[in-house]
């Protein structure tokens, strides 16, 4: 063999590698651009499969490639060592092949150029028909959705119809390239999962924009009846959001699971469909009927303090019993949904129950003394009281507890079963009781006047809490430094420390005044002692 005949064999060689090479850089990198643009679907970024998935499709082409390239290096090097020449030897099998059929696949090609080429050429159409929309979506009066979202989900959909254009390109391609059947199925199935993921994505964003466009439309309202109940449904908000979230999540997966043909998985995506809508249900339920409570007990507006005070002790109560209700048949309902009969597991729980009753004093009388307290009318929800060195005001009444706040903001809580002993300061009346110190040297009757005036003074500028103005009890004790007057205000329940601290106030100020001392902590003056000698500074003689 010369060597212009080998120099032949090896530019045939290199150039064959150099094709299979770029063939295979070219299939590598449609799937690098395949799985980035997958990556930014939301509904499977993050996912950990795709990412491996990507690493397993790399490697088998790079394998393939490293395989392919030393098959063709060993086939053309068998064919030198035959003594061939390889560009001879290829354009005879090359010249095997019928012309009609080299002229059917230039055809299949360029038919396909062509499709691929439309694709190209319509596809910024499409993306200026979907910035359209965006516009006119953005400037409508109706969707007050923020701009970032508006954008957000515009540019989603763009993508997602730019690629699934592509991927029907491709699986055009390939039926016009009468690829094996099994190559077009495969983009078939493929195509048909990106579009549910693409469609579960796009109907996320829109049920969350939706959603949010829909709440603040409402709060915009200036109509009272439309805003009446809103607040108090508002709080389910967060909760709908994210139940249709799982939902659509469910569709999907229900979706692909029938294209892979796992219709156990896509049966059990029913029941998780149906055991969130119970769920959804239940919470909707229980708000609409604290409304029905409230609305039933305090529809009528000419009622007492006292009465109103009863009915929103009983509110709370009513409200537990009817939550628990809905969340007990919820439970049943969601057990049937699973396919398990709750008879059984009900029977098993009123024993269980009963046992567990019987151990449980303390809660059973909990429950016992929280019913007395409210049907003997002992205290109600807002009344200020004193119980077992707990002090404030009644915030709830439940079952097994009460909730006191105190002045200072702590929330309290006591067991109905601890409450024994319970001072009610707001039954009816309450005194509000100040003692006053002056000086040994004040004119007594002088001081009980200016307080009687500040009693007066008091009376008139509070008439909605004090019921009578302040009367001086007289001299309550001796200290060792002043004289402690009581006096006493008769105001309405739940106003007396209130109005103490205003007394207070109004009695120092006409005190600076009149010039009436107020004594402070510093020397004690000297009190005398019954039958004790006395010094020439006025101290006591000490006692030998």
């Amino acid at each position: 063999m010369n060597m212009e005949h080998l120099a032949g064999n090896i530019a045939a060689i290199l150039l064959e590698l150099s094709l299979l090479i770029c063939l295979f850089w070219l299939l590598n990198s449609l799937a690098i651009k395949l799985f980035d643009r997958l990556e930014r679907l939301a509904a499977l970024s993050g996912k950990g499969n795709l990412q491996k998935i990507r690493y397993n499709v790399r490697g088998i082409l790079i394998v393939s490639g490293v395989v392919a390239c030393f098959a063709l290096l060993g086939v053309n090097g068998w064919l030198v060592y035959q003594g061939n020449n390889i560009f001879e030897y290829k354009l005879q099998l090359l010249a095997k092949v019928a012309p009609d059929v080299w002229l059917k696949l230039a055809s299949r090609l360029g038919k396909t150029a062509a499709l691929l080429t439309l694709v190209g050429v319509s596809l910024p159409y499409v993306r200026s028909g979907v910035e359209w929309l965006r516009d006119r979506t953005a400037k409508s009066d109706f969707i007050t959705a923020t701009p970032e979202t508006i954008h957000s989900f515009f540019h989603s959909l763009s993508k997602s119809l730019t690629n699934t254009i592509w991927l029907l390109a491709i699986l055009g391609g390939a039926n016009l390239l009468q690829l094996p059947p099994v190559v077009a199925n495969f983009f078939w199935i493929l195509i048909k999962i990106y579009i549910i993921a693409s469609v579960g994505w796009q109907c996320l964003q829109a049920s969350g924009a939706t959603i949010d466009s829909i709440n603040i439309w409402i709060e915009q309202q200036e109509n009272p009846n439309i805003l009446r109940f809103y607040p108090r449904i508002q709080p389910i908000i967060p909760l709908v959001k994210r139940s249709i979230t799982y939902i659509i999540y469910v569709l999907i997966w229900m979706g692909i699971a029938y294209q892979i043909q796992a219709e156990k998985l896509a049966e059990l995506g029913f029941l998780v469909v149906k055991i969130i809508g119970i769920i959804i249900a239940a919470n909707f339920l229980v708000e609409i009927s604290y409304i029905v409570v409230e609305e039933l007990l305090l529809a009528e507006k000419e009622i007492s303090k006292r009465k109103r005070q009863r009915r929103l002790t009983i509110i709370p109560l009513l409200q537990s019993i009817i939550k628990y209700f809905i969340y007990f048949s919820s439970g049943i309902a969601i057990l049937r949904v699973i396919g398990i009969d709750p008879t059984p597991i009900v029977a098993g729980a009123g024993i269980v129950g009963i046992a567990v009753g019987l151990g449980a004093q303390n809660l059973i009388n909990d429950i016992v003394c929280g019913f007395f307290i409210l049907f003997e009318n002992y205290y109600l929800v807002g009344d200020f009281i004193e119980t077992e060195g707990i002090i404030g005001t009644v915030e709830a009444i439940e079952l097994r507890s009460t909730r006191i706040r105190h002045p200072n903001g702590q929330q309290q809580i006591i067991r109905n079963g601890d409450i024994k002993n319970i001072i009610n300061y707001s039954k009816q009346y309450i005194y509000a009781v100040v003692e006053v110190g002056v000086a040994y040297e004040s004119d007594l009757d002088r001081v009980y006047e200016i307080i009687e005036e500040v009693g007066i003074e008091l009376h008139a500028n509070y008439p909605e809490s004090v019921s009578e103005p302040t009367i001086v009890e007289g001299l309550e004790s001796f200290g060792v430094a002043q004289l402690f007057i009581r006096t006493l205000t008769k105001v309405k329940p739940g106003t007396h420390l209130h109005i103490q601290r205003v007394l207070r106030k109004m009695i120092k100020s006409r005190f600076d005044i009149e010039g009436i001392e107020i004594p402070h902590k510093g020397k004690p003056k000297f009190i005398p002692e019954a039958g004790s000698p006395v010094d020439a500074d006025g101290g006591n003689v000490p006692s030998s």
